[in-house]
């Protein structure tokens, strides 16, 4: 046998020769391709979010907080606030709550937090991601992505929204490149205060070129390479809520503000079709999907889009909620922004937003005539 092998050496290819004394070998090599694409995949997840180790300078966060501590309350709608800090109760977090209608900040609790330059995204990107890939028709609500090069399998907008699918935006984001993704994610209000009056707010940021590791489509999946705010992306769903208009958020100081305050749009986008083809998904992550702990209710549902990751710049976990929900007249907007525990992430933090919205429909907010003054009209 041996003899015979040298004397196939002399006349067949290497690879050949391999298949006759092995016929498993390709198979076993197929196996192995995959393997290490996998494992080259989760290297660069490490490398753009690294493990959060026991370190002496890590984040520890006390067992309890009082984030509500300093806050300036005095032009805050009262009811809202009182909801939205027994929600968050003694987590390290904020809550913003806002009205779709008019861009009027109704309570910001924790807001040293709030008003920060911002943390990653995590899948809070998606829903700028499947808004410009849409106005760009690139894809349709049900037009079926290949979720990547190694299988068959595809998926549509709508699932990949309420079960906040990373490789369907990826594909997305690759499909877009960096310079529409960059200019969308500008034209939505990300990398710039979203107040008009709040001298406190710092901006998020915009990378200038695409992260080293994981490119694009770790930028529109995970949201590597941007660092948004809770009042960003409290803009952003004031937006998707009313049907296109990104209005400056503004925050009155005192009950007399909070009565003359006159909406001031800051941009006026045309994002109808859009909208409609990304709220089904977001009624999905609250009815089966990742903000499922917000709880579901088919007569007033809420649209919501979590996030979960660590945070690029200080290695906390964060867990992202945004959401809106209308009934009658009022559209109300809640984002929740969690930092340090382990356990935060996109579902607790949803839950925390869900309680927000109960405790506003048990004591009948949502029914109460919204008033509206004459100088609120002006320009409106």
């Amino acid at each position: 046998m041996i003899l015979n092998i040298r004397i196939l050496s002399r006349l067949l290819p290497a690879a050949t020769l391999l298949m006759l004394v092995a016929p498993g070998a390709d198979a076993i090599t197929a196996v192995q391709k995959k393997k290490n694409a996998a494992k080259h995949v989760a290297l660069l997840r490490r490398k753009a979010f690294p493990a959060v180790k026991p370190k002496a300078t890590s984040f520890r966060p006390p067992a309890k907080v009082e984030p509500a501590d300093g806050d300036y309350t005095e032009g805050e709608d009262q009811e809202v606030r009182r909801a939205a800090v027994a929600a968050l109760g003694t987590r390290n977090g904020t809550v913003v709550v806002t009205d779709a209608n008019t861009g009027r900040v109704l309570t910001i609790v924790n807001q040293k937090m709030a008003f920060k330059s911002g943390f990653t995204p995590c899948s809070t990107i998606k829903i700028p991601v499947a808004l410009a890939a849409l106005t760009e028709s690139l894809v349709e609500r049900e037009t079926p992505i290949r979720l990547s090069r190694q299988t068959r399998i595809t998926m549509g907008m709508t699932e990949a929204i309420a079960t906040s699918n990373n490789d369907y935006f990826a594909r997305l984001g690759e499909k877009l490149g960096f310079e529409r993704v960059s200019y969308y994610a500008k034209l939505y209000g990300l990398g710039e205060k979203a107040t008009l009056d709040v001298d406190a707010e710092q901006p998020g940021t915009i990378v200038a070129t695409p992260p080293k590791y994981g490119g694009i489509g770790i930028m529109t999946s995970y949201g590597l390479g941007f660092s948004l705010t809770p009042l960003e992306y409290a803009a952003v769903m004031g937006t998707v809520a009313n049907g296109g208009t990104l209005y400056y958020l503004q925050y009155p100081r005192t009950p007399k503000e909070a009565e003359s305050l006159v909406p001031r749009v800051k941009r006026t986008l045309d994002l109808e079709s859009q909208i409609e083809s990304v709220r089904p998904g977001m009624m999905g992550a609250v009815e089966y999907g990742t903000a499922k702990q917000a709880g579901f209710d088919p007569n007033e549902p809420v649209y919501a889009k979590t996030g979960t990751c660590t945070d690029a710049t200080t290695y906390q976990h964060l867990g992202w909620f945004g959401s809106f929900a209308q009934k009658g007249e009022r559209k109300l907007v809640v984002v929740v922004l969690l930092a340090g525990s382990k356990t935060f992430n996109g579902p607790v933090a949803s839950s925390v937003g869900g309680q927000v919205y109960k405790a506003l429909e048990s004591q009948g907010y949502f029914s109460k005539a919204q008033p509206i003054s004459p100088v609120a009209m002006i320009g409106h």
